[in-house]
């Protein structure tokens, strides 16, 4: 019986120790810090917020390191788009050339128009006569009827150099054209005989051919392409067929496939050719190499992700973090010192109050645009204007905070003690309301992060070539992306929700952690 009773008096006096209040144990359990922390892992939703906005970090900045890819690294591939290559025209209008050393301009031009509308042989301009002579059919010479010097010539078959940078004389073009006009199948030139088969072509005696005749006008649109007779002749074959595509095999075996385009409006066609071509890699699927795709800039979605969180997460922290200094120091003064000094700050925290924060902004990223401001510079700005318009919260918090602080017998205390103001203010004051500036923080990053996304998305904040989530998410302004490459938004505009939410998760939980009386 006794033994038992020494027992139980043993495990009282063992309570008894374990739960005194003088025990250092005791002290530790009850610390602020440690049952903030405990009363914080209790809320389950808080803990969730908590391991996503851990997620995010992870993300963005060691995803950057880790990932295979660059921020900007562009990814190409091969792909074969039809460009234009030529035009071609079928020639029913005169076209001219001048004789060496002959003034043959555009009015004479249509003085020549007229006479052959109305069938003369010569008109007058300027007090000169001037003879206008039909040497074949669709084909004239105009001269100086005084010293029937001749000035030029109007035709409407085309005489084209078989032999790339060839260039054909005045009296060459004349001959070849007055013989052809007439049907004869040889002319002389220079005292070199010429001949022309029935196809227009134009050769010499030793068969080498310089030129070739025909009523279509065919011009590439390549700089240094030259077209061959040959291509040109196929061609207006499948012109008078009215085909849509043709295919030409060139001197080195190789076929090339051209698209026809008949413009009706200005009666002429468009020839394009499919070419292979090497291009940016734009809304590429989701792939092995590239998990979310591609961008319309050709970059992998994945990596622009986590660089755009990198990004979202700076000038969220960077922002809060001038709108916290701001607000500590105007907050703590007005509350501290009261009177006139507090009526100063508040009356300034109202005009800031009064400013269109949005409007501002918008107005600030168009001025940007318009000085075309350096990419990294602009966000430095940007962080620059949202922690200065965001400040007033954080101050009018703080001043509430301190107003009901400094007449505490603490602070009577530190007067008493020759303590000096700012040492009151910085060292005794505000420590006492750090829990509200971190749960106003906590939540604060959030909507800054959903500001900056928004200007973002409006063009106005983060631009290329730095990745942000919500100039990532201005692609949907175009309703295809939208509807055919969900990978490209929708990605985005889920981790920025997650990360939002998140935050606000943890600022409502460290909220009750500070102040569980809140939640009764």
């Amino acid at each position: 019986m006794s033994d038992n009773t020494e027992n139980k008096n043993t495990v009282a006096q063992v309570e008894e120790e374990q739960y005194s209040l003088n025990d250092d144990r005791r002290v530790k359990v009850l610390s602020p810090g440690a049952m903030v922390t405990k009363r914080f892992l209790r809320n389950r939703i808080a803990v969730v917020g908590l391991i996503v906005l851990a997620f995010m970090f992870a993300f963005s900045f060691l995803g950057g390191i880790l990932s295979p890819y660059g921020e900007n690294q562009q990814f190409y591939r091969i792909d074969i788009q039809n460009k234009e290559y030529a035009g071609a025209v079928k020639n029913n209008e005169l076209r001219y050339m001048a004789a060496p050393d002959q003034k043959f301009d555009s009015i004479i031009q249509a003085q020549v128009v007229l006479a052959t509308q109305k069938h003369k042989d010569s008109f007058t301009y300027r007090e000169i006569d001037y003879g206008v002579y039909e040497e074949g059919p669709d084909f004239y010479r105009v001269t100086l009827l005084e010293s029937d010097t001749t000035i030029g010539i109007a035709y409407k078959d085309i005489v084209t150099p078989s032999v790339e940078g060839k260039t054909l004389q005045f009296e060459f073009v004349f001959n070849a054209l007055k013989a052809y006009t007439n049907g004869e199948k040889s002319f002389s030139n220079e005292g070199t005989d010429f001949f022309i088969d029935d196809d227009g072509g134009v050769s010499t005696p030793e068969g080498e051919e310089l030129a070739f005749i025909s009523r279509y006008v065919i011009q590439t649109i390549v700089p240094g392409t030259f077209l061959s007779r040959t291509f040109q002749e196929e061609l207006v074959a499948e012109l008078e067929a009215g085909a849509d595509k043709f295919v030409f095999t060139d001197t080195d075996g190789i076929e090339h496939e051209y698209t026809i385009d008949y413009k009706a409006d200005v009666k002429n066609w468009v020839i394009r050719q499919a070419t292979e071509t090497r291009v940016y890699d734009t809304y590429a699927a989701p792939s092995r190499e590239h998990w979310l795709g591609t961008d319309r800039n050709g970059m992998d979605m994945l990596t622009r992700l986590m660089y755009g969180g990198r990004v979202s997460l700076i000038i969220g922290f960077i922002v809060e973090a001038i709108s916290t200094i701001l607000g500590i120091i105007m907050g703590g003064l007005a509350g501290y010192f009261g009177k006139w000094v507090d009526n100063l700050i508040m009356r300034i925290v109202d005009i800031f109050y009064c400013i269109p924060s949005m409007p501002l902004l918008i107005i600030l990223g168009a001025a940007m645009d318009a000085m075309n401001v350096d990419p990294k510079l602009r966000m430095v700005y940007l962080m620059l204007i949202l922690g200065f318009l965001g400040w007033p919260g954080m101050a009018r918090l703080i001043r509430g905070q301190i107003l009901s602080l400094r007449e505490q017998e603490f602070m009577t205390a530190t007067e008493a003690g020759g303590i000096r103001v700012s040492r009151r203010i910085f060292k005794h004051l505000v420590p006492n309301v750090i829990p509200q500036i971190i749960v106003s923080v906590t939540m604060g990053i959030g909507g800054t992060i959903i500001t900056e996304a928004s200007l973002s998305f409006l063009g106005l904040g983060v631009k290329y070539p730095f990745a942000s989530w919500g100039n990532i998410i201005n692609d949907v302004n175009n309703t295809f992306v939208l509807q055919n490459y969900w990978f490209i938004w929708v990605p985005a505009g889920t981790l920025l929700l997650l990360t939002v939410l998140a935050w606000n998760l943890v600022g409502d939980g460290l909220r009750d952690a500070f102040d569980p009386k809140m939640k009764r």
